[in-house]
């Protein structure tokens, strides 16, 4: 495995360095804090692939807010997606709160789909939604981000949070596998 991996990290393409990523996070924090000043929000990170761009977006946030987590995954440790599985919920209630779900990637977007149905039901008063990337797709997503701070194109990308078989998250930069 740890071959396979460093083949694809040595022979991956570089989309996006850590400063342009940063300035995007910026920019995306300023229109956060435009957008939410009066909402008092908790920002639900969704593990493990948000865990970095929160890290990133949160000190860049002027708005009071509180913090916490959900994990829901598709994915796992593969590079295709199967049905949802449920790990962590947040200890938060989330009842007449709003919410800004921050994640990663915008891809199929069926787990942020699921994340939101599960914050209308817990009683979220608003829901809204920040990503890292939003992937260019040729079809309708059932959910579309309200903050994205970059776009890229349908590749498989890794770095920044992102992974390839659960490695890679902590590259320095978004990275797309070679074809």
């Amino acid at each position: 495995m740890l071959e396979e991996i460093l083949n694809i990290q040595e022979n991956a393409e570089l989309l996006h360095s850590e400063s342009e990523i940063d300035l995007a996070i910026k920019a995306m924090a300023q229109k956060i804090n435009s957008q939410l000043q009066d909402k008092n929000p908790i920002i639900l990170c969704v593990m493990n692939g948000g865990v970095v761009v929160t890290g990133k977006l949160l000190p860049l946030l002027s708005i009071p807010c509180t913090f916490d987590s959900i994990n829901a995954s598709r994915y796992g440790n593969e590079t295709s997606g199967g049905q949802i599985k449920w790990i962590q919920t947040p200890e938060s209630v989330l009842n007449d709160r709003c919410v800004l779900i921050v994640d990663d990637i915008l891809d199929e977007g069926l787990t942020l789909e699921a994340i939101i149905d599960y914050c209308k039901q817990q009683g979220a008063s608003s829901i809204y939604t920040a990503v890292l990337m939003n992937k260019k797709l040729e079809h309708k997503k059932p959910v579309k981000a309200d903050f994205v701070a970059l776009e890229v194109e349908n590749r498989y990308l890794f770095g920044y949070g992102m992974d390839y078989k659960g490695y890679l998250r902590n590259a320095a930069g978004i990275y797309a596998c070679k074809e």
